[in-house]
Order: structure tokens, then C-alpha cells, then sequence
């Protein structure tokens, strides 16, 4: 009877822990956490940088581009140096597949951190096993731990997945850099295991080459990637103790090499004109913030209730001299918290135990992942969320190594603990992710959490402007001049509300003090030529030509590769002396510039209207390759083959346009008119029927909605 009472009692609870234990299962529930949490994203506008590097970004637009975007960084005009062409080849396959949608862009991104997920997944698994051996301990301690090491490997994983800290680089388009660097890292790695493994004498080789390429991929995604070749050399030398010297002097060869042929990749962009801004921190400055981001960046992987973006530890007020820090030192409380988590850090890899190895190289890779974001290197801010990516690893791993410690009830207690962990991250995720639906919603958000920098305020404030609330524009804008009176951007945005408003004399004198303090402005802030050009447009639009020419020719000659100089300046040229003055300008540019859609739309204009329609149409189907979505360039054609009487060629070229735009009506209206002059009358009715459905379908929907 017992024996019986015992079979029907146990099969739920042991069915449920064979499953936990089945790869597949866990990979699901991987995939499954990580696209739950970050849903809310997934409907998410265009946020911040996104307005460039998803929309506006010229080296996204075509496939033709691909390997143009080696040759650039990743932004055009900025004084950052971040070289990251995967990352626009991402943006390209997206451009490709959805155009404008950002769902898909989104998507993208999810899949990205998720997939990442499931790599970090096997990669631990197939880790944490040697790991968790100390030499001291007892064997039955270590297989105990050898046993439930894959369990670990996959809490590690879900808690890493769901983490809220990594909204920034998952739920914002443009943050995918640190996604893709993990994710070609990650698989990297996994290929050198497989390759050791392998016995076929043609496989392996191939293994080897394609984790070669997986990490230049890496490199090439973010920087950041160099700290993976760092935490996998490390792992080779102190704890792979079952592989010959020989090898692991090859494998560090091998890494070298790669750095070698990333640092050749990285000559290839044009070096920036200054280096920007310098906080120019004294040492002992630095050692508090170091202590102060380690405090802040273990606050949040703990407890991460206060997320946002423009992160600081920096408080103006209590550096401004040697003695002002001093006094303040032994009351800033995040200095107090990283000394503190510096000495759990310590004492964990201080303490024997079967999990010390686990927690020592979980604290070798959180530290050579938060060294580069410790402030010990000039960076664009004192912390970020979204850097924690690749540290948070290292973290979690550390945590692993503490609980492989406990006795075996205290163990079962830890799962219980991080599976509920699990979900109250995973709930905080999904919370986060909601603040990157729309730009305004993002800003007000991160205000609101203390994120108070100029640049949040700024872009407030031209989200008002462009609803046309210039009241609230001009206060966003002032109250930003006040923390940063010399902000060009501030000023030259206040300006333009001014303008609106009428008061044009203010609007004037404010682009003329921006225009003329631009020579010292420009060595701390990129794109300080708009007060110039903005200055020209109030010349111009007061029929003063002749003098927004003078302006824009020593802009022009200050910053000669600012495409919106060179375009007004051919502007007025064209008005004033004819189209063959602006052609020298626009095709100078467009000739150094070959991957410009804009320049060579704007070059077949200038040959259209000098009568060459040849060369103008060369141009434009030029362009036309350049964005694989844009129609502007075969419309043009196609108008400029239909004056010709080259009717079949007009049809070809907006039958392209239509393609790549099937649910505009205009281009089908644009389509019948050449079939109509080509005498196919039934086709044309055919789609001028199909824009009456169109248009009454868009009626319809707008009256539901």
C-alpha cells in the first residue's frame, strides 16, 4: 500500500524536473521571457539618436552600401569615434524588409537580445562545469555542483534575459550594438568549443575560421567586444587546465591577429577634425567616480527600481577643487555603496569553497567588463544602463558561485528565490520597456526619474516646437540655457521659436552671437554650423541674397563637408547665376561623396535644368540604387522620359516606383497617366479603379479609427 501511495505521488514532481531538465524547454522559456518583457517596445516610435540612425542614416538605405559603411563611422557628424558597421548592416536588412515600420525594427532587436540569451545559455553550460571545481573540496561537493550546473547556467541566463538594466540596449533601435557584440562574441566562443571537440580533419578548420569571423563581427558591432577576447583569454590561461600550452599560445595568436585586422579596419574612416569635449578630471576625481559608478551599477543589478537614461555620479558642486571633494567624499553614499560591493567582491573570491573558481572568474569578467565604464577612460557620460550588457554576466556568474556554497536545502531555497526573481525583473523589464513607446513619453519619463540633462530638455522641446506650442518651446529651451548658457543646439532651437513667434530681430541676434561664437564652440559641440545657416535663410528670406552667399561661402570653407551649407549655398547660386554655378558645388560634393542621395537627386536636377537629360537621368538612377525604397529619383525619371516621348522607358521607371510603393495611390495615378499617352487606355482605367478602392479602404479605416 505505501509503495503504491508513493508511485502515484511522485510522477507530477519528478515529470516537472525532468522537464526543467530538457534543453529544449529551457530554450523556449528563454525565447519566450525575453520577447514577453520586452513587448511593450515592440509598438515603439523613433526615440533620440533613432531619428538618425533609423530613418535619416544614409548608409542604411541600400545593400549597395554595405561595404561603405566600413569606410565611415557611425555617425556622420559628431565628434564620437564609435566604429560600428554591423550595426548599419543590421539597419540595412531592416531598411530592406520593413522601410519606415519600426515594429520591425524593434523586432529586430528582441530577437537579438534573445537569441543572445540562448547562446549565453549553451556558452555557461558548457563552462560552468570545470568552473565549479576547487581543488580542496570534497568530490562528492563537486559532483553535486557538476550536476546542477546546467541549472545554473540557465537561472544565470533568465535572470540575465529579463534584467531591466538592458532595456536601453534591447527596447531603443539604436542601442542593438551591444546586442549584436554579445551575440557574435557569444557564438565565437562556442565555435572554438566545438572546434576542440571535432575529430573530422575538415571540419574543424572550418570551425576555427567561421569563430574568427564571428568576433571580427563582434569587434565591428561595438568595442566593447575587446573585453570578450580578454575574459576568454583569461579562462584559457588560468582555469582551461586540460589544454596543452602550445594551444593556448596559439589561440592567443589567433586573438591577436583578429585585434590586428580590427585595428586595420578602424583606419579606414576619415579621422575626426578635434576630440571633442574633455572632462579633463584629476586622478584622485576619477578614483570617486570609479567608486561611485561600481556603487550605482550595483545598486541597479540588485534593486533596480530608478532606470532612465543620462545616468551621472556627478555632482558639479563637489569637484570643483581638491579640497571641495574632500569634504564631500565621506558622505557621498554611492562611494560608500562601491567600496561595499568592491568588498564582497573581495571576500567572495577570498573564501574557499567548491564555488570559489565560479566566483572568482565571475568577478574577473564583471571587472574587465566595468573597467572601460569606470571612468577611467574618457567617455560621453559616468554611467549607463546599458553598459552594464556585457558586466552583468560577470555579476550573476559571481552570485552563482556564492550559492554553489549553500548546503543543499539552502541551494533549492536559492532557485526558489531566483525563479521569483525572475518574475519581479521580468515585471520591472516590461515596465521599463513601456517608456520607450513615443519620444515625448521617453523624455517626460526620464525627467521625471532625475535624468536632467541638457539634451532630454532639448529634445522636449523640439517635440513642443513641433506641435507648435512655442510658448512651451521657448520656456523648455531657456530653462536649458540656464544649466548651459553656450549650448548651441539650445540656442539656435530657442531662435527658431523666436522666429515663429514674429520676433525675428531677437531670432537674429541669437543665430548672429551662435554663428560668430562658433570658432570656440565647435571644439566642444559637433553640427555648430546650423547657426550659419540658419542666419543665411533670415538673409535670404529678407532678399538679402547677396550676403547669405558671404555667409554661407566662409561657413562652407569652416566646415566643407556639411552638405546643408553646400545645398543652400547652390540654391541661391542657381537663383542668382544660373544652374552651371551650383553644379560645380553640388557635383564636387556628390563626386567625393558617390553614396549621397540627396547630392546626386539634387546633381540630375541641376543637368536637367542645363537641358543635359542624359546625364541628369544617369544621376538620378544613381540615386535611385541608393535608397531601395525611395521614389523621388524614378518619378523623376519618368516624368523626364515622358517630356522625351520615351514612353515604355517612363513606364519601366514608375512601374519601379510603384513597386517599391504599392500602397500610395500617387504612383498608380502617376503609372496611368504614362499608360494613358502610351494609348492603353483599359489598363490605365484598370488602375485608376484601383485607386478609387484604395482611397474609399483609407476613408474607411480613418472613420473606425
Amino acid at each position: 500500500m505505501t509503495a503504491t501511495c508513493q508511485e502515484t505521488a511522485s510522477p507530477l514532481h519528478l515529470r516537472v524536473a525532468g522537464l526543467l531538465q530538457r534543453t529544449w524547454l529551457r530554450c523556449l522559456s528563454l525565447v519566450l521571457l525575453g520577447v514577453a518583457v520586452h513587448a511593450p517596445a515592440l509598438t515603439g516610435q523613433l526615440v533620440w539618436d533613432d531619428q538618425y540612425l533609423a530613418r535619416d542614416n544614409p548608409f542604411m538605405k541600400s545593400p549597395l552600401l554595405i561595404l561603405e559603411s566600413f569606410r565611415h563611422y557611425l555617425f556622420l557628424d559628431s565628434f564620437s569615434a564609435h566604429y560600428r558597421p554591423v550595426q548599419n548592416i543590421s539597419l540595412i536588412v531592416d531598411y530592406f524588409f520593413w522601410n519606415s515600420n519600426t515594429y520591425g525594427f524593434h523586432l529586430t532587436n528582441v530577437l537579438l537580445h534573445v537569441s543572445s540569451g540562448v547562446l549565453l545559455y549553451f556558452l555557461l553550460r558548457s563552462l560552468l562545469p570545470s568552473l565549479s571545481v576547487a581543488r580542496s573540496s570534497a568530490d562528492s561537493d563537486n559532483a553535486s555542483w557538476k550536476k546542477h550546473s546546467a541549472l545554473a547556467a540557465w537561472l544565470v541566463a533568465l535572470l540575465w534575459m529579463v534584467h531591466p538594466v538592458h532595456s536601453a540596449a534591447v527596447d531603443y533601435i539604436s542601442g542593438r550594438a551591444d546586442s549584436l557584440a554579445f551575440l557574435f562574441a557569444c557564438t565565437a566562443w562556442l565555435l572554438v568549443l566545438a572546434a576542440r571537440k571535432s575529430r573530422r580533419p575538415f571540419l574543424w578548420p572550418l570551425l576555427y575560421a567561421s569563430a574568427a569571423f564571428s568576433a571580427l563581427l563582434a569587434l565591428t558591432s561595438r568595442e566593447i567586444a575587446a573585453i570578450w577576447f580578454a575574459i576568454f583569454l583569461l579562462h584559457l590561461a588560468v582555469f582551461e587546465r586540460k589544454l596543452a600550452i602550445r594551444n593556448k599560445l596559439i589561440s592567443l595568436f589567433c586573438c591577436l591577429a583578429i585585434l590586428i585586422a580590427y585595428a586595420g579596419l578602424r583606419q579606414l574612416p576619415e579621422r575626426r577634425s578635434g576630440p571633442g569635449p574633455s572632462s579633463a578630471w584629476s586622478q584622485p576625481v576619477k578614483a570617486v567616480l570609479m567608486l561611485r559608478a561600481l556603487g550605482d551599477y550595483g545598486r541597479l543589478m540588485i534593486f533596480p527600481s530608478n532606470l532612465h537614461m543620462e545616468r551621472s555620479v556627478v555632482d558639479g558642486e563637489n569637484y570643483g577643487s581638491t579640497q571641495s571633494w574632500r569634504k564631500s567624499v565621506g558622505t557621498e553614499y554611492l562611494s560608500l555603496v562601491g567600496l561595499g560591493v568592491l568588498a564582497l567582491f573581495v571576500a567572495g573570491c577570498w573564501r574557499a569553497g567548491t564555488g570559489r573558481p565560479l566566483r572568482i572568474f565571475g568577478a574577473c569578467w564583471f571587472f574587465l567588463g566595468y573597467l572601460p565604464i569606470s571612468n577611467l577612460f574618457e567617455l560621453n557620460a559616468t554611467v549607463a544602463e546599458h553598459w552594464l550588457y556585457l558586466p552583468s554576466v560577470g555579476f550573476l556568474l559571481f552570485l552563482a558561485g556564492c550559492a554553489a556554497d549553500l548546503p543543499p536545502r539552502g541551494r533549492k531555497g536559492i532557485v526558489a528565490f531566483a525563479c521569483l526573481a525572475v518574475v519581479g525583473l521580468g515585471a520591472r523589464s516590461a515596465v521599463r520597456s513601456a517608456d520607450w513607446s513615443n519620444a515625448e513619453t521617453f523624455y517626460t519619463r526620464t525627467l521625471a526619474a532625475g535624468g536632467s540633462s541638457v539634451r532630454v530638455r532639448v529634445n522636449l522641446g523640439l517635440i513642443y516646437a513641433a506641435r507648435g506650442e512655442n510658448a512651451k518651446a521657448e520656456r523648455t529651451f531657456r530653462q536649458t540655457l540656464q544649466i548651459l548658457p553656450d549650448y548651441p543646439i539650445a540656442k539656435n532651437n530657442l531662435a527658431h521659436v523666436l522666429e515663429r513667434q514674429g520676433r525675428k530681430e531677437e531670432a537674429e541676434a541669437i543665430f548672429a552671437s551662435s554663428a560668430k561664437a562658433a570658432t570656440e564652440t565647435r571644439k566642444d559641440y559637433p553640427r555648430t554650423w546650423i547657426a550659419a545657416l540658419n542666419l543665411a535663410q533670415l538673409r535670404s528670406a529678407g532678399n538679402d541674397k547677396a550676403a547669405a552667399l558671404v555667409l554661407l561661402e566662409k561657413a562652407r570653407a569652416d566646415y566643407p563637408d556639411a552638405w546643408e551649407i553646400i545645398k543652400f549655398e547652390a540654391e541661391l547660386k542657381r537663383q542668382i547665376e544660373g544652374p552651371e554655378a551650383a553644379l560645380r558645388l553640388v557635383e564636387d560634393f556628390a563626386r567625393a561623396n558617390w553614396w549621397h542621395y540627396d547630392a546626386a537627386l539634387a546633381t540630375g536636377r541641376l543637368w536637367a535644368e542645363k537641358g543635359e537629360a542624359e546625364k541628369a537621368s544617369l544621376a538620378w538612377r544613381h540615386a535611385s540604387r541608393l535608397d531601395v525604397h525611395d521614389v523621388e529619383a524614378l518619378n523623376l525619371i519618368a516624368h523626364l522620359r515622358l517630356r522625351q516621348n520615351r514612353f515604355e522607358e517612363a513606364y519601366q521607371s514608375q512601374s519601379r516606383a510603384v513597386a517599391r510603393q504599392p500602397d500610395e495611390p500617387r504612383q498608380y495615378i502617376m503609372l496611368s497617366d504614362i499608360l494613358m499617352q502610351m494609348g492603353r487606355n483599359d489598363e490605365a482605367q484598370a488602375l485608376l479603379g484601383q485607386v478609387a478602392r484604395m482611397q474609399a479602404m483609407a476613408q474607411a479605416n480613418i472613420a473606425l479609427n
